[in-house]
């Protein structure tokens, strides 16, 4: 047996839940066609674009890519910009799944599991650095806090809801190990988030302040990413079994290769060019976009952002609540937050360091004080290893209210900024 089906049937018995919510949205592609076609380079050709571009389900937005570019390049309104690079970015996180999965087939579900961990959230860490080249930190901090947010709570409340809906007389159990490993890496982003935070009331002088701020920021998030690093050894090695989605033959979409290592390593750098490219547009149209719209810059960054950005996943995992199958959903729910908290935004405050930019961990009260809360009631709603609708209809609610407050908040425009002892606009 080859080493490539070594690797597809190692990669088909221990899938994560993240791999088998992008496959949810994948359909099998007829190449009944293209293989008719006398020219091998062409027919390969061919073939890669049918499986990569329309073997996704969404593949109807594609289109929405080349109009941004060209509403772009041709001064188009910007907020017409802004809403058709949201939607670009919408299968290319779906495909960035896809191509990590393939290339696994190649180099085995070690280092596809890293590839994929690295990539998983690659939308939303593009928008940060990008955020960040622009002095956006506001942006950077609001789009991290509401993949955060909207995972924990919009995503496992819909999981929730629409499962315990669909399978009312059955019994609806999951797996406790997962959820308290995840559990746990958030708490510790949240103290990470809640000291800087702290620091801001306990010292006596503001110029102290920001600068203890700062260093403890960049400190925190050096221990988290140290916390990340030793989750993905449990996660890929020591503890695997926590992680693999259980499937039955029925979920199975992708059981060998369809497009070669060299061409899913190209495609991959491309959708990720792309999605540099739309992140770019979405940054700079964002603010734009905000006056037009009437909706403040953080509403649109905390709420649709990341509502936008993650439709395919968070789709995936809704499709697998309605099959009661709870792991693999609260994997990707959990799964996701737990790399935004401790992976991505530390990542961010490193960057933003080496790029000689201020950015610290301390995002206000009310940011703050909404993560904390998502937090605790998420840990508290997963606490016993069962479900049913109310829990996940209570979640909704909670990100509801902190959506509402969030669309309310545009006439608070004024901070204290310590460093400098004076009022700065803050963006809304």
């Amino acid at each position: 047996m080859s080493s490539v089906d070594n690797n597809a049937n190692e990669i088909r018995h221990g899938r994560t839940a993240h791999n088998m919510s992008s496959s949810s949205l994948r359909k099998k592609s007829d190449l009944t066609l293209v293989s008719k076609i006398r020219f091998p380079c062409l027919r390969r050709c061919l073939a890669n674009i049918q499986e990569v571009i329309l073997g996704t389900k969404l593949s109807v937005l594609f289109p929405a890519i080349p109009l941004a570019i060209i509403g772009q390049c041709f001064g188009f309104a910007e907020p017409w910009v802004f809403a058709l690079s949201l939607l670009g970015l919408t299968p290319l996180a779906e495909r960035v799944s896809f191509l990590t999965e393939q290339i696994a087939f190649y180099t085995g579900p070690t280092v596809g599991g890293l590839l994929n961990a690295t990539c998983g959230n690659a939308t939303e860490l593009i928008i940060a650095i990008f955020a960040l080249y622009g002095r956006k930190i506001d942006v950077v901090k609001y789009s991290l806090l509401g993949s955060i947010l909207s995972n924990l709570l919009l995503v496992l409340g819909t999981s929730l809801f629409c499962g315990g809906i669909a399978n009312l007389r059955k019994e609806q159990k999951y797996d406790r190990k997962q959820a308290d490993v995840n559990s746990l890496l958030l708490l510790l982003a949240l103290l990470c988030h809640m000291l800087p935070l702290l620091f801001k009331y306990a010292a006596a002088s503001s110029d102290i302040t920001a600068k203890a701020t700062l260093q403890l920021s960049r400190a925190s998030s050096i221990v988290m990413l140290i916390g990340y690093f030793a989750y993905l050894v449990f996660q890929l090695w020591t503890h695997r079994e926590f992680f693999e989605a259980q499937e039955d033959d029925d979920d199975v979409t992708e059981e060998t290769p369809v497009i070669g290592f060299w061409s899913g390593f190209a495609w991959l750098v491309g959708m990720t060019a792309i999605i540099a490219l739309l992140s770019e547009f979405v940054v700079g149209t964002i603010e734009d976009a905000s006056n037009s719209w009437g909706i403040s810059v953080s509403f649109i960054s905390i709420i649709l952002l990341p509502i936008v950005g993650n439709a395919a996943e968070h789709a995936g995992a809704i499709i697998f609540a309605f099959k009661n199958k709870l792991d693999i959903s609260l994997g990707v729910a959990l799964g996701s937050a737990t790399q935004i908290a401790v992976f991505v935004v530390p990542l961010c405050v490193i960057i933003s360091w080496i790029m000689g930019i201020t950015m610290d961990l301390n995002f206000n009260l009310l940011e703050t004080g909404s993560l904390a809360l998502a937090i605790i009631a998420t840990a508290f709603t997963l606490q016993d290893g069962t479900s049913h609708y109310m829990k996940g209809f209570v979640l909704l609610l909670c990100y509801f209210v902190i959506g509402a407050c969030f669309f309310l908040i545009k006439n608070l425009n004024y901070q204290f900024n310590p460093e400098n002892k004076i009022k700065t606009k803050r963006i809304y």
